[in-house]
């Protein structure tokens, strides 16, 4: 038999999230080594659960939840979601303007199959969260990384953005709270972006994910919130604020002028239609999680651990001699820089890789996030303070061997 091949529609397509490092990781554990995981913003394993209240609602629900439902979602689990956008003033959305799917990776996949032709342009962040770039090249677009400045607490360069701007261009990807960065967008900023998409006709990808996941005061804006002239498609879900990652469940909304977007939306439930539905059981969480009590508020507080993990983090990396890193805002991640004069650093993945295999800390290259220099890396502020602290010894101890 010849070789088979996979499909080459999967030759630009990366996740160096899950990639060879974390192969590495995998074949260090089976052979007993106690791997430090820094590599993924999964908040269970480190003792991060979900409320009580939406694990029972799920339970409770389960017998009712062994058939299909509507290919867009349960009927409470939107109104759920509709109920959320009222209350960050996103207008005019009604129960059919909202898909439930198994978490937001699903639906940002089924979102660019729905839209992109061949060459089609899709402008994303650089660094981004990677789905969004492997969803476009496996629609067969194409993914065009405009500039996020370190330097500008890593927000959007809108030159940058409008420089890359084409008569094949459908849309903008916004990411804020942004992962890797950690960096939130004032509403000044956001409403540049949809000047611009205003002026070229794009439609605006709003991931919002984190959105609840703010540190030192700040206030997120909905995107959508901002326009009502332009079409918006946001999404968010269970896995971060409301630590469920496993349950897979998120939405993806619709608002601004859908009569423009009636053959798109058509090509949307199509593609809902073929998967018949998601996830029937944790759906029954939507409901309570977003109309419950918000305890995620508790964890981005002063006292709360996602607070002091952050500024324990942030803190120890900018003392490593030759380590700089913007604190951010929000998420749950970091996204150190090394400095090219100190550590000549010309392969990040070999990088991770190295400090893997000596120092058995797990981190993901910046590479990974479709960043375009060797000198990032980023860091998950998950574990303990104590793991953490262990963590970014280890790292320092490392880098030692990596000094110029």
């Amino acid at each position: 038999m010849s070789v088979i091949r996979k499909s080459n529609k999967l030759i630009n397509v990366c996740y160096d999230i899950r990639g060879p490092v974390l192969q590495e990781a995998k074949r260090l554990e089976e052979e007993g080594h106690r791997i430090l995981k820094l590599n993924i913003g999964n908040p269970a394993p480190w003792g991060f659960e979900a409320p009580e209240e939406i694990v029972q609602d799920v339970i409770l629900n389960l017998p009712a939840s062994q058939g299909y439902c509507d290919s867009k979602g349960l009927f409470s689990a939107r109104k759920a979601v509709m109920q959320e956008c009222q209350r960050k003033n996103i207008r005019n959305v009604g129960i059919e303007d909202i898909y439930i799917g198994n978490g937001v990776s699903e639906l940002i996949v089924m979102a660019m199959q729905g839209l992109l032709n061949d060459n089609d342009e899709m402008l994303i962040p650089a660094p981004d969260y990677p789905l969004w770039t492997a969803a476009v090249s496996l629609a067969g677009g194409n993914p065009v990384h405009y500039v996020c400045d370190e330097q500008q607490d890593w927000f959007p360069d809108i030159d940058d953005i409008r420089s890359k701007i084409t008569p094949n261009t459908r849309g903008i990807v916004v990411i804020n709270p942004n992962n890797p960065t950690g960096a939130l967008y004032p509403e000044s900023l956001l409403l540049e972006i949809l000047e611009l998409a205003r002026e070229h006709k794009l439609i605006v990808f709003a991931d919002e994910i984190y959105d609840k996941i703010l540190y030192d005061g700040s206030e997120h804006t909905s995107l959508a919130s901002l326009a009502d002239d332009v079409l918006c498609i946001t999404f968010n879900g269970l896995s971060k604020t409301y630590r469920a990652a496993g349950f897979r469940s998120g939405w993806m909304i619709i608002s601004g002028p859908k009569h423009k977007a009636r053959d798109l939306i058509e090509g949307y439930e199509m593609l809902s239609n073929m998967r018949l539905c998601s996830n029937v059981p944790s759906q029954h969480a939507i409901q309570t999680a977003l109309g419950g009590y918000q305890s995620i508020n508790e964890l981005i507080v002063p006292g709360g651990r996602l607070y002091e993990q952050r500024t324990l983090a942030w803190e120890m990396l900018n003392d490593i001699p030759g380590v700089s890193c913007v604190k951010p805002k929000g998420a749950m991640y970091l996204f150190p820089k090394l400095d090219p004069a100190r550590y000549p650093i010309r392969n990040d993945e070999k990088f991770a890789l190295d400090l893997l295999q000596q120092q058995k800390v797990l981190i993901v290259q910046g590479s990974g996030f479709n960043h375009p220099d060797t000198q990032h890396f980023r860091l998950v502020f998950l574990p303990s303070k104590e793991l953490l602290s262990d963590a970014i010894e280890r790292l320092d101890t490392f880098l030692r061997t990596y000094e110029q």
